[in-house]
């Protein structure tokens, strides 16, 4: 029962976070954009070393999702809970250290691109253009992410964009 409340934390909140928290940044606010796609600086210290209240702020955002599928179901396994909670952070983690030079090995991205989840170099294709790899974990939710983003456009609040972030 852990292993499937893990799965259901991630699962759930990765879409709550994609569909509710990153989309609606991409089209309307400023704070992830600002925060997460700078080209100026490094996002491996966005996602794990900073501590700018803003960049912060961003980070607990996007985790509020996940949070709240652990909160849900921390009730039918809290290890599972827990667990689901720790491999999304750890995931978090790994899926920045493109910055660093790391190099997916072939096996290891095989195995994730059959799973659905998102390695490194992809979300790295992510923080290059930022109108595409939607999905903290997994692949699956670019493409509705993506049709999401076109539906809304015409309702995208016009702004400059932060320097150093193509939108």
């Amino acid at each position: 029962m852990a292993f499937l409340v893990a799965l259901a934390v991630l699962g759930a909140g990765d879409f709550g976070s994609t569909f509710f928290y990153h989309v609606p940044q991409h089209l309307w606010f400023a704070l992830h954009l600002r925060t997460h796609h700078d080209r100026r600086r490094s996002y491996w210290d966005h996602a794990v070393l900073a501590t700018d209240p803003a960049v912060l702020l961003d980070g607990f955002l996007g985790a509020l999702p996940y949070l709240a599928a652990a909160a849900l179901l921390w009730h039918v396994s809290w290890t599972g809970a827990l667990t689901g909670l720790a491999l999304g952070q750890l995931h978090v983690w790994w899926r920045h250290t493109r910055d660093l030079g790391w190099r997916t090995p072939p096996f290891v991205r095989a195995g994730c691109g059959l799973l659905g989840i998102v390695v490194p170099e992809d979300h790295d294709g992510h923080h290059r253009n930022p109108a595409t790899e939607f999905g903290d974990i997994f692949r699956f939710y670019d493409a509705p992410a993506r049709a999401l983003l076109a539906a809304l456009a015409p309702t995208r609040r016009r702004r400059a964009a932060p320097p150093g972030v193509k939108v």
